[in-house]
């Protein structure tokens, strides 16, 4: 099967970057805010609904950054294969997101900034996520 993730990449007014991290079937990850697309929506519906649920705020998905153009599989299920999409999107009032757990519907995830001369790849568990970082720091 063929699944799409769509994910944001959220700075704030000091430029600062915007990670999850979060804990799904036992294992802990680090990646850019966002989620799967569901049956019926768009992706840009996709990551402004997985911003709201994530953070209770509205979001925006702005200039398409990234769309991956290798194989990944799943890092939950080998017979899958992952199709990341990434946009730059804001996030209302982000400047007062803090770096503390989030909603009580995710208790399993934590937001966090991270200061823009501080992004790695280390920073971040997925594939596609790692080959984004790279590229942004490389701007």
């Amino acid at each position: 099967m063929i699944i799409v993730r769509v994910y944001g990449v959220v700075q704030n007014s000091n430029g600062d970057y915007l990670l999850s991290t979060e804990t799904y079937q036992g294992k802990q990850f680090s990646k850019f805010i966002g989620g799967g697309l569901e049956h019926g929506e768009g992706t840009r519906e996709c990551l402004e609904r997985e911003i709201f649920e994530e953070t209770g705020r509205i979001g925006k998905a702005l200039d398409h950054l990234y769309t991956t153009d290798f194989y990944l599989q799943s890092a939950f299920n080998p017979n899958d294969q992952i199709i990341s999409v990434y946009y730059r999107a804001s996030i209302e009032n982000a400047d007062t997101l803090s770096s503390t757990p989030m909603l009580q519907d995710y208790p399993q995830q934590r937001l966090q900034w991270i200061p823009s001369k501080a992004l790695s790849p280390d920073l971040v568990t997925f594939p596609a996520d790692k080959f984004l970082v790279e590229w942004l720091c490389s701007q």
